[in-house]
């Protein structure tokens, strides 16, 4: 094989279709359109009509709507942290979205952290958080740490 008998496979590259030159050219005329009407014309948009029928986004009901004011949290649970303090990622004396951060437990501070209480904690942690679960407070007070809401 040599460079200058490279090519392309057969059908690899397909030439446009050149439309309304001529009638002997297979799509003259009308250019592939059809005949008249809507459709044949330049800026048609017809997604959606169904013929004069209800179209499906008018039969169906409408539910419920998106609150653009609610915030997303990076949650965060005990027994994540009650691991990382077990792997040396974390010291329990003062854990914040910094450190959070920096031991990859969270990946992005999102509007905040949220601590939540799946598992069980027995290091006494300080910890600084956006926003805690009443029983996730309660658990790192009764392992004798303090969470304070940012």
């Amino acid at each position: 094989m040599k460079l200058n008998e490279i090519k392309d496979n057969e059908g690899a590259r397909k030439s446009r279709k050149r439309v309304a030159r001529g009638i002997g050219s297979g799509s003259g005329k009308t250019a592939g359109k059809g005949q008249k009407g809507q459709k044949a014309r330049s800026g048609v948009a017809v997604n959606g009509f169904e013929g004069g029928q209800m179209p499906v986004y008018r039969r169906l009901p409408k539910r419920g709507f998106k609150n653009h004011f609610a915030k997303t949290f990076a949650v965060v649970n005990l027994d994540t942290i009650q691991k990382a303090i077990d792997a040396g990622k974390l010291s329990a004396e003062a854990i914040n979205v910094e450190a959070l951060m920096n031991s990859n437990i969270i990946s992005k501070e999102l509007d905040g952290v949220r601590l939540l209480a799946r598992g069980a904690i027995t290091a006494s942690i300080n910890i600084t958080v956006n926003s805690a679960s009443k029983a996730a407070v309660a658990a790192v007070e009764k392992a004798g740490g303090k969470v304070n809401i940012a």
